[in-house]
């Protein structure tokens, strides 16, 4: 086992302590040792880039110090030097931000070489050296930690952003794989106030890299009377951060609510600012995107319904009692029933992330599940048993229980 004091707590476990919010995942990073000794400690070796293992009663990583050299393109073109000469501050310099590169010793005492208790303080997220440009993944990470932090004050140092908009311009976000992409955004739209996310990428230029779908709805007005930030990206904005406030943490809503108006981009020019039928032309791009992201099956489907009916949602009053039935099959809500509560919050994410109406009241996603509620509770065997039925027939006759059952419920909401 490695001697206590050459084990040290580090990143962001350290980081958040300092700022004073709840713990998370711990990462320790152990210098003057090596791998055989690691596993001769009891420890399980899982890095397969470089030296990582498991504690033997915690589960908690432990890290070897190391060195990293740029030796290709891309996030993963590094050579790594894990050797047991390597000391704290230089396994600390070669990390992103000054905020991350803080450690704790065995006895409660900091370790900061960079300077990240004064950034912490200062609310500033700043690269710690020349090397963050050799990894592209660090552009999408300042956006996501921006997601999280944007809350408690934080903004992106000036040098900062400039170097990201270096990094963009330079062509090497291209080799970034869409799993990494992917596994970023989908922790920033999990994240308190994802419109910094898209701010900061977009405000270096990343945004349109990586999301050229969403970038492109920055600029396309839309009509003031029902938005007033007029802005489709700013309302795109606005959105996301009511997604996040009406599902903290749940990235699958937040992903529907930022795809859902993506058609608004494809609008011509000579029909602006009305944006008629824009749902179902949001539905290829949202396609596309899906497509090069490897976006997961469910956030897609889920994406997809909203992208679709989103406007229906809106208009749940003035629906008839079959035409609600169809929107609930083509949701599939009838075999996903989770899926009805998420489109309503993601369409109550819409309907509110308007300038001026994040305090609007919203009755039609209550609405929509409780009609969801009344048609899924009956099935083919509540038909009546006198009924001869069979084949299509059984199908046909549960459809229409089924439509009479939404009309009953809205009766007596009446």
């Amino acid at each position: 086992m490695p001697r206590m004091e050459t084990t040290y707590l580090v990143g962001g476990a350290v980081r958040d302590e300092l700022l004073g919010l709840p713990p998370g995942d711990r990462d320790w990073v152990v210098v003057g040792t090596t791998p055989q000794a690691m596993l001769a400690a009891g420890f399980k070796a899982v890095g397969r880039d470089f030296p990582v293992f498991l504690h033997p009663r915690t589960g908690e990583e432990h890290a070897l110090a190391r060195t990293e050299r740029k030796s290709g393109r891309g996030h993963r073109g590094f050579v790594v030097d894990a050797d047991p000469s390597v000391t704290l501050e230089q396994d600390l310099q070669r990390r992103d931000f000054t905020v991350n590169a803080i450690a704790r010793d065995a006895h409660g005492d900091l370790v900061d070489p960079c300077g990240g208790v004064d950034d912490l303080q200062r609310r500033v997220l700043r690269h710690i050296g020349p090397a963050f440009a050799e990894d592209p993944l660090r552009v999408l990470r300042a956006g996501r930690f921006m997601a999280r932090f944007a809350p408690l004050g934080f903004s992106v140092a000036p040098e900062t952003m400039a170097l990201m908009r270096a990094m963009v311009a330079s062509g090497e976000l291209d080799s970034l794989v869409p799993e990494r992409v992917w596994q970023e955004l989908r922790k920033a739209l999990a994240s308190s106030q994802p419109s910094a996310f898209l701010a900061t990428l977009r405000a270096c230029g990343a945004l349109a890299a990586i999301l050229p779908e969403v970038d492109a709805l920055y600029g396309v007005p839309q009509r003031a009377q029902f938005h007033p930030e007029v802005d489709t990206g700013i309302h795109q904005q606005l959105v996301s951060d009511m997604a996040a406030r009406l599902a903290p943490g749940d990235d699958l809503v937040g992903f529907a609510a930022l795809v859902h108006d993506l058609g608004k981009a494809l609008t011509p020019a000579d029909v602006l600012p009305r944006h008629i039928g824009h749902e179902h032309a949001g539905l290829k791009p949202l396609a596309a995107l899906c497509e090069r992201l490897k976006v997961p099956l469910e956030h897609r489907r889920l994406a997809e319904a909203v992208c679709r009916e989103h406007l229906n949602v809106h208009r749940l009053a003035e629906l008839r009692d079959a035409t609600v039935l169809e929107l609930l099959e083509r949701c599939d809500a009838l075999r996903r029933p989770e899926r009805v509560a998420r489109i309503a919050i993601a369409c109550e994410a819409d309907k509110r992330g308007r300038l001026g109406h994040a305090d609007d009241d919203y009755p039609q996603g209550p609405e929509l599940c409780r009609l969801h509620a009344a048609a899924l509770a009956l099935n083919a065997r509540d038909l009546a048993a006198g009924e001869a039925l069979s084949g299509p027939q059984v199908g046909e006759a549960l459809r229409r229980a089924r439509i009479a059952a939404i009309g009953a419920a809205r009766t007596l909401r009446a």
